[in-house]
C-alpha cells in the first residue's frame, strides 16, 4: 500500500445564527455566571458545546477576528453546522457574579458541572453537549469530565496541560515566567488566593517574607513585586507561594482524576514553540485517560519557520466538527476509523498514522557525551578531567554559556520520534543550579534548529521509581533537597517528545545551559529577564564523562515506517 488520503466528512453550513448575550445562569450554590449564547436560528433542537474560561468572554467570541487566535471557539463556524455554543466567564471574573478561588480550582469544575447540565435543559438543546477550546479551555474540558455531568458526552481537550505543576507552573522545578504574562491578563472581579485559605495570617505573613528572601526571588524585580503587592497579579501569586508539588495543583491536574474521565477524549498540541505546558499534556493526557480517545500534534507554532502545518485553534475546527458530528450527532464521518494518533514529522513535514505511544518500532539509543563536543553512540572510557562552563546570574551579565555535543554528520536520513531523556554525571560548587538541555538539528550550513528541551532543578533531582521508565524519568517535586558542592551526582532529564527526520549530512545536537534568554534579551534594573527563575550565583558545571560516569542522551530512532502510515493532504492547512 501506498499513502493514503484524508476523506473529510462533517456538517455543513445551513443555519443563521441567533445571539443571546449576557445570560445569568444560577450555580448550586446561588452563584450566577454569565454567558453568551450562540445557536441556530431555526425551530428544534441541537447539540451544544461550552467553553469556559477566566479570559472573557467577549473579547473571545464578539471581538473574534482572523488575525487573532481567540479561544472560545467560532460560533460563525460552529453554530451554522447545527450545532448550539456558549461561552462562560467563570465566577469571580468579568460579569460573573462569586469569587475566584485561583484559576481551575474544584469550585470552578463543579461550575462546569451545573453550566453541562444547566445547556442540556434547555430548549434548544438535544440533551447531548460537548465542550470547546484549548488552553485554559481544554484543561477546564478534562476537568470538568471528570465530574461526571450526565450529559456531557465527548470532549475536544486541545492544548490541554494534564499536569499543573511539572507542564506549567514549574517545569523540572524551576519557576516558568510563561503564566506571570497571561495570568495578568485575567479580567478578575474577585479573588482570594488559594495560599490565604490554606493557612492563617500569621503563617501566611511568614511564607511571604521566606519567599520573598529566596536568593532566586529577591533578585527578581517582577516576582518580588507580585509578592509584595499581590493584587497585581493574583493567579500567579499563588503560583509563588506553592513551589513544590501538592494538594493545589493535584486539584487541578487532570492527572489526578483520570479513572473519572469516561466519556471519549480528543487530545493533541503543536511540537515545541510557542509553549511546551501544551505539548507534554496531550501526551499526558492520552496515555491517562482509558476511554475512547485519539490524539493529534500538528507542526511547530511560533517559532519562526516557516511550517505549513504550523496550525492556528481556528484550524483545527474541522476536525473538531467531525469529531462531533460523530459522537454528538450520531454521523459517521469515519473518524473513529482512523488510527488514534496522527502526528507531523518535522524534516519531511508530513503528517501520518500512529497505533502507539512511544512507537513500538523504536530502537531505543545512547548517544554520549565525549570531549571536543563530540556526540557518539561509543562512549568515553578515557578522558578523566570534566567537561566545564561558568554561568553568573542574569544580574551580571546577559551572555549565556554552555556546553554544546554535536554528532557527526549523518550519512543517511534519521528519524526521531518520541521521548527523550539525558543523563548527566555531574557536579556543582553551589548547592543548586538549573540544567536546561536543548536538543537541535544542525543543517549543511551550519544553521541550527532547536526541536525541543528539558529542564531539572538540581534540588529536585530525586525520582519516583514506580513511575519513571528509562525514556520518561518521572521527579517527585516534594522535598527539594539542596546539593552538597563538588559531590557528583546522576541528573535524570526529561526532555520533551519531538518527532524529526534528520537530514543526510545533518548533524544532531545536544546543548547544555542553565539559564534560558529570550530573544531578544530584555534588560531591567535588576538584570536580563529569562524564561525560567534564574539561579542567584556565580555556578560551576562539571560534566563527567568517562569509564565510570558515562553522561548520555537517550534518543527514540524510528528504524521504519510502512508506507501506508503517511498521509496525503488534499490541500495545506487541513487537518
Amino acid at each position: 500500500m501506498g499513502e493514503q488520503e484524508e476523506k473529510k466528512v462533517g456538517s455543513q453550513p445551513i443555519y443563521q445564527i441567533k445571539s443571546e448575550y449576557d445570560v445569568y445562569v444560577k450555580m448550586r450554590d446561588g452563584v450566577r455566571l454569565c454567558v453568551d449564547v450562540y445557536r441556530p436560528a431555526a425551530e428544534g433542537r441541537f447539540p451544544a458545546l461550552l467553553g469556559m474560561s477566566a479570559f472573557g468572554k467577549t473579547i473571545q467570541v464578539r471581538h473574534w477576528d482572523k488575525s487573532i487566535n481567540a479561544e472560545a471557539g467560532d460560533p460563525n463556524y460552529l453554530v451554522p453546522r447545527g450545532y448550539a455554543h456558549v461561552v462562560a466567564d467563570v465566577r469571580g471574573s468579568c460579569q460573573s457574579e462569586g469569587e475566584l478561588q485561583c484559576i481551575h480550582s474544584k469550585q470552578e469544575q463543579e461550575d462546569g458541572y451545573d453550566l453541562v447540565e444547566w445547556i442540556a435543559q434547555q430548549p434548544w438543546c438535544d440533551g447531548n453537549v460537548g465542550m470547546v477550546g484549548p488552553s485554559y479551555y481544554g484543561l477546564m474540558q478534562m476537568l470538568v469530565a471528570a465530574q461526571q455531568p450526565p450529559h456531557l458526552k465527548a470532549i475536544f481537550a486541545y492544548d490541554s496541560p494534564g499536569d499543573w505543576y511539572r507542564e506549567g507552573a514549574y517545569e523540572g522545578g524551576i519557576l516558568s515566567d510563561f503564566f506571570i504574562n497571561v495570568a495578568s491578563k485575567y479580567p478578575i472581579r474577585k479573588f482570594v488566593p488559594a495560599v490565604e485559605r490554606e493557612n492563617s495570617p500569621e503563617t501566611l505573613d511568614r511564607i511571604i517574607k521566606e519567599r520573598e528572601n529566596d536568593p532566586e526571588i529577591k533578585f527578581n524585580s517582577r516576582f518580588l513585586n507580585i509578592l509584595k503587592n499581590r493584587w497585581l497579579n493574583p493567579v500567579f501569586f499563588d503560583l509563588l507561594m506553592h513551589p513544590t508539588d501538592g494538594p493545589f495543583y493535584w486539584e487541578r491536574s487532570p492527572y489526578t482524576k483520570y479513572d473519572k474521565i469516561k466519556i471519549p477524549v480528543y487530545t493533541g498540541s503543536g511540537w515545541y514553540g510557542y509553549t511546551i505546558t501544551h505539548l507534554t499534556g496531550a501526551f499526558r493526557n492520552y496515555a491517562g485517560v482509558k476511554g475512547p480517545k485519539k490524539m493529534i500534534i500538528s507542526g511547530p507554532y511560533f517559532r519562526g519557520i516557516d511550517h505549513p502545518f504550523a496550525l492556528s485553534w481556528r484550524e483545527y475546527h474541522d476536525l473538531l466538527i467531525r469529531w462531533y458530528d460523530y459522537w454528538l450527532k450520531g454521523i459517521d464521518t469515519k473518524i473513529m476509523d482512523e488510527p488514534p494518533i496522527k502526528i507531523f514529522v518535522m524534516g519531511v513535514n508530513q503528517f501520518r498514522y500512529e497505533n502507539e505511544w512511544p512507537l513500538a518500532r523504536t530502537a531505543w539509543t545512547k548517544l554520549y557525551l565525549r570531549p571536543m563536543g563530540r556526540l557518539s553512540d561509543q562512549p568515553e572510557t578515557v578522558m578523566d578531567e570534566p567537561h566545564c562552563f561558568v554561568q553568573m546570574p542574569p544580574r551580571m551579565t546577559n551572555v549565556m554559556q554552555s556546553l554544546k555535543y554535536t554528532s557527526p554528520p549523518l550519512a543517511q536520513p534519521i528519524e526521531v520520534t518520541g521521548p527523550i531523556a539525558l543523563y548527566l554525571y555531574a557536579s556543582i560548587d553551589q548547592e543548586d543550579t538549573n540544567w536546561i538541555a536543548a536538543l537541535k538539528d544542525v543543517y549543511p550550513d551550519g544553521s541550527t534548529v532547536e526541536l525541543t528541551r528539558g529542564w531539572l532543578k538540581a534540588s529536585h533531582r530525586a525520582l519516583d521509581p514506580e513511575k519513571s521508565k528509562p525514556w520518561l524519568p518521572y521527579h517527585t517535586h516534594v522535598n527539594p533537597e539542596p546539593v552538597k558542592p563538588g559531590k557528583i551526582y546522576e541528573y535524570a532529564i526529561e526532555i520533551r517528545p519531538t518527532s524529526n527526520v534528520f537530514g543526510a549530512g545533518h548533524c544532531i545536537q545536544l546543548e547544555i545551559c542553565n539559564i534560558d534568554f529570550p530573544p531578544p534579551i530584555y534588560i531591567t534594573e535588576r538584570g536580563a529577564q529569562t524564561y525560567h527563575l534564574a539561579c542567584s550565583k556565580t555556578v560551576l558545571h562539571k560534566i563527567y564523562c568517562n569509564e565510570e560516569y558515562q553522561s548520555h542522551l537517550l534518543l527514540p530512532i524510528i528504524p521504519h515506517t510502512d508506507p501506508s502510515q503517511w498521509i496525503t493532504r488534499r490541500k495545506t492547512g487541513e487537518v
